[in-house]
């Protein structure tokens, strides 16, 4: 008799499980960040006459990357134990030129400048010093 009762609890403590939440979007700035010293360091070690100036953009965009991961990782802490940053799948990038890494520059200014209004104060803050430090690489690049 008792089992006849407990019958109809079961459906009541089964909940639809949450929608996850929607991908964080200084993820994909870090990914780009990524990318972008990728592509700065492939040009730093095939051209000699800009590889002080790619360098600098690679260790700028590194320093983007990493504080946007962790960030996101603050956020939504990984599900795994490893601490290392997502890497970027695929085959080596292809060099940037001059003209690529300041359009790439161009871009990531833009989309952070574009983010600030829609996350929170401390994020605006890095938000705009990623904004700011591209705008100034380009300056330097340019």
């Amino acid at each position: 008799m008792l089992a006849v009762l407990a019958v109809p609890l079961v459906p009541a403590c089964t909940a639809e499980p949450k929608a996850p939440p929607p991908p964080d979007p200084l993820a994909a700035l870090a990914e780009q960040a990524r990318k972008d010293a990728a592509a700065a360091t492939a040009l730093a070690e095939s051209n000699p006459d800009l590889a002080a100036i790619a360098g600098e953009v690679a260790k700028a965009r590194t320093a983007h990357a990493t504080a946007l991961q962790a960030e996101v990782d603050r956020m939504r802490p990984p599900k795994t134990t490893t601490s290392a940053p997502p890497t970027s799948s695929g085959a080596k990038p292809a060099p940037a030129t001059k003209a690529t890494m300041v359009e790439a520059l161009k871009a990531a200014e833009k989309q952070a400048g574009e983010l600030i209004t829609t996350v929170s104060r401390y994020r605006a803050g890095l938000l705009g010093s990623v904004a700011a430090g591209c705008a100034s690489l380009r300056e330097v690049v340019a």
